[in-house]
C-alpha cells in the first residue's frame, strides 16, 4: 500500500469524476436506467465498488474512500442551515407534516434497534448496534451512514461503516424502483392529484437533461468577480463552518478524553449560529441559498459515490442473511407506515406527500424530491413548503439520534435508546391525535 499524498486525493477525485460522467452518459442513453430513474451517482458508486480496491482492483482508487465520506458529511451538514428559506403554510398542515415525518423517523430507529437486539442478536453473534445500521442508512442516507460508521470505527468496529453504507445503497435503489411502482399504482387508483398517466412523464425527467427552454439558474451572483467569485464566496463560507465544527469536536475530545462529538453535528451547530449572525449583520443577503444548495448537492453526489465504493464486499457476504432480514423487514414496515399514516394525517395531496417521504425515509432528500417531481412536476402540492417548516423541529431530533446512538450502543444502553425512540414516536402520534390532526373521515 502506497503512502497517502495530496496526489492520491487528486487521483481519487479524478477517477470518481470520470465515473460520474460515465454514469450520467448511461442515464442519458440507456432506456432501462431511464425507466428506473437510477441517479448517476449510484451508477458511479457501483462502478467504483466493482472496479476499485474492494472489487476487482482494476482502477487505482485508494482505500480512503470511506474516510472521504466521513469528511464530506461535515460540509453537507454545515451547509444545511444556510439553505433554509422562508416557507408558508398553515399550522395544521405543518403540524401534520411534522408529526407524520418525526414519528416515522423515530419508529424506524426504534424498529431497527429492537429487531437487532431482541431478535437478530439472539440468533447470530452480531454487534449490538447491528440493527441501527438500517435506519442510519435508510432515513439518513449515505451521509448518516458515514457519520455512524465513523463513530464506531474510532473504537475498532469498522464493519458498521460497510453495513450502514450497504443499507443506504439498498435504500436508494428500493426508494427509486418501488417508488415508481407505487406511483404507477397510485395513478391507476386515481390517488394522484396532478399526474393522470405515468407514461405522460416528460423526457427531461427520464434523461435528467433539461432542454434550453426549461433550463434553470443555479443561483444569484452577490459578489463582484473583481474581488471574489460568488461561487468561491459561498464555498468558503461552507468550508469555514465545517472547519469550525472540526475544531469544536477536537476541543471537546481534548477537555473530555474518551468523548468525541461527531464533526458533522458540531458543523451543523456552527452553521445555525453562523446563520443567526449573518441574519443579524445583514450578511445573509450576500449568501445565496440556492448556490449553497448546489454546493451541498455536489458534496452529496461525491459522498454517495465514495460511500458505495467504500463498501467491503467480504463484510456484506459475512452478514448477508441477518442483513437481508433487517433491510427487507425495515422496507416493509416503512412502506406500510408511509401508505397508511399519510392518508391518516394529510388532508390534501396525501399521495404526493407520501411518495416524497417514501423517497426520504428510504433514500435521501434528493430522492424524495425526485419522486415528488414525477407526481407533482409544478410543485402544486406545496409539500416542500410544509416540510421546510416542519424540518426546523425535526432536524434537532435527527442530529440527536445520529449523535447519541453510537454513544448509547457503545456503552451498553442500546435497548434503552431504542425504547426511548419507540415511546417518543408514539408520543408524537398521540400529540397529533390530541391536536386533531388525524383525519376522522376519509374523503372518497
Amino acid at each position: 500500500m502506497t503512502d497517502f499524498t495530496p496526489w492520491t486525493l487528486f487521483v481519487d477525485v479524478g477517477i470518481i469524476s470520470v465515473l460520474l460522467l460515465v454514469g450520467k452518459l448511461m442515464r442519458v442513453k440507456i432506456k432501462l436506467i431511464q425507466k428506473l430513474f437510477i441517479p448517476p451517482s449510484l451508477l458511479a458508486g457501483f462502478m467504483g465498488l466493482a472496479l476499485g480496491p474492494h472489487g476487482f482492483g482494476v482502477i487505482p482508487l485508494s482505500t480512503q474512500t470511506g474516510v472521504y465520506a466521513g469528511i464530506l458529511i461535515a460540509f453537507i451538514f454545515g451547509a444545511l442551515p444556510l439553505t433554509s428559506q422562508k416557507a408558508k403554510g398553515d399550522g395544521a398542515t405543518i403540524g401534520s407534516m411534522w408529526a407524520y415525518s418525526q414519528a416515522g423517523m423515530l419508529l424506524q430507529w426504534a424498529f431497527g434497534g429492537l429487531l437487532g437486539l431482541l431478535v437478530l442478536n439472539r440468533i447470530w453473534p452480531l454487534n449490538p448496534a447491528f440493527g441501527i445500521t438500517m435506519p442510519s442508512g435508510f432515513c439518513g442516507g449515505h451521509g448518516t451512514a458515514a457519520a455512524i460508521g465513523q463513530a464506531f470505527g474510532q473504537f475498532g468496529y469498522d464493519e458498521i461503516l460497510t453495513l450502514a453504507m450497504t443499507a443506504a445503497t439498498f435504500g436508494i435503489v428500493a426508494s427509486v424502483i418501488l417508488g415508481l411502482v407505487i406511483i404507477k399504482w397510485g395513478t391507476k387508483k386515481n390517488y394522484t392529484s396532478f399526474l393522470a398517466n405515468y407514461d405522460d412523464l416528460p423526457q427531461e425527467l427520464r434523461t435528467g437533461l433539461l432542454p434550453n427552454e426549461k433550463s434553470e439558474s443555479m443561483g444569484e451572483s452577490t459578489c463582484s468577480s473583481i474581488s471574489i467569485d460568488s461561487l468561491t464566496f459561498n464555498l468558503v463560507i461552507v468550508c469555514t463552518i465545517a472547519l469550525g465544527g472540526y475544531c469544536i469536536s477536537k476541543a471537546v475530545s481534548y477537555f473530555m478524553p474518551g468523548f468525541e462529538l461527531p464533526v458533522f453535528s458540531c458543523a451543523f451547530v456552527i452553521g445555525i449560529l453562523a446563520k443567526r449572525i449573518f441574519d443579524k449583520t445583514k450578511v445573509s443577503k450576500y449568501i445565496c441559498p440556492q448556490t449553497v444548495g448546489h454546493i451541498s448537492g455536489t458534496f452529496t453526489d461525491l459522498l454517495v459515490v465514495f460511500g458505495i465504493a467504500s463498501i467491503k464486499i467480504s463484510v456484506v457476504v459475512e452478514y448477508i442473511i441477518p442483513l437481508l432480514i433487517l433491510l427487507i423487514s425495515g422496507l416493509i414496515v416503512t412502506l406500510i407506515y408511509v401508505l397508511v399514516m399519510a392518508r391518516k394525517l394529510m388532508k390534501e395531496c396525501w399521495f404526493e406527500k407520501a411518495i416524497f417521504t417514501w423517497g426520504w425515509f428510504m433514500g435521501t432528500m434528493a430522492m424524495g424530491i425526485a419522486l415528488l417531481r414525477v407526481v407533482d412536476p409544478k410543485m402544486q402540492s406545496r409539500c416542500l413548503d410544509s416540510y421546510a417548516l416542519a424540518y426546523l423541529f425535526i432536524a434537532p431530533v435527527e442530529i440527536s439520534l445520529i449523535t447519541f446512538a453510537p454513544v448509547a450502543f457503545l456503552n451498553g444502553y442500546g435497548l434503552l435508546f431504542a425504547g426511548i425512540c419507540l415511546v417518543a414516536g408514539l408520543a408524537v402520534l398521540m400529540t397529533a391525535s390530541l391536536k386533531g390532526w388525524f383525519i376522522k373521515k376519509q374523503r372518497s
